[in-house]
């Protein structure tokens, strides 16, 4: 018999909800939107907009597929579409644009999408989407102030990416579809970049997805790896 969910007090939650930043209410909001039933959706959203406009386009009646969703995010992010900068001053530095929070929220669901659907798709197309974003990641690390805006000094690491949930799917797509050379790159070149808790871990279980070709490409991926950082070097 499945286990059912605890139940949670309203009243709590609306208090709890009273004292979060914008930013979490913005993404737990944005979940909500892909929970709600049709009828509940407009329910909510009748009573704030407008929801003449926002009836679907002929081609978009259907749930975009999680490449084309993912294409069609990169392609808004490069354009600036979420680009939302304000003046700093000592009072609002650690503030985030509505903006910035909203790539966030986006970013997020589609790399939930990701993972949930590693399974379903091809492993060729949930691997270029996992690609693409993560190519945003390091757009965001370039700091040509065109994706998103960071009021102090930001980065990739402020977007939080939960990398335990998301790089075993990743490791599995990219095992399916990478010859050994390029799969043992492209995970330190990930980790090294972007994986701050030491690679060691995530590269057993890389190793454990891996063809056996691929995990001896990895072993001595993780030894020249291993050796830069003895020196204290960069690739």
């Amino acid at each position: 018999m499945p286990r059912q969910p605890a139940a949670i007090d309203r009243d709590k939650l609306r208090a709890v909800l009273r004292k979060l930043g914008h930013e979490t209410v913005f993404y737990m909001l944005a979940d909500a939107i892909d929970l709600l039933s049709p009828a509940k959706l407009h329910q909510i959203a009748r009573k704030h907009l407008d929801v003449t406009r926002l009836r679907p386009d002929g081609e978009s009646r259907t749930k975009a597929k999680l490449l084309a969703a993912v294409k069609a995010f990169d392609q808004a992010s490069r354009a600036g579409e979420y680009y939302e900068s304000f003046m700093v001053n000592s009072e609002n530095y650690s503030a985030q644009s509505t903006g910035t929070t909203a790539w966030m929220a986006e970013y997020h669901r589609l790399l939930d999408r990701c993972v949930a659907e590693e399974q379903k798709r091809k492993p060729g197309d949930v691997r270029e989407a996992f690609d693409i974003l993560f190519g945003l990641l390091d757009r965001v690390d370039e700091c040509n102030d065109d994706v998103i805006f960071f009021a102090d000094e930001g980065g990739a690491w402020q977007v939080g990416v939960d990398w335990e949930r998301v790089l075993p799917p990743w490791f599995r797509v990219l095992a399916a579809t990478a010859a050994p050379a390029e799969y043992a790159e492209r995970i330190t070149a990930l980790l090294e970049r972007h994986y701050d808790r030491g690679p060691d871990r995530m590269l057993d279980v890389a190793s454990m997805a891996a063809t056996p070709e691929q995990r001896q490409a990895l072993a001595d991926a993780a030894d020249r790896l291993a050796s830069r950082r003895r020196r204290g070097t960069k690739p």
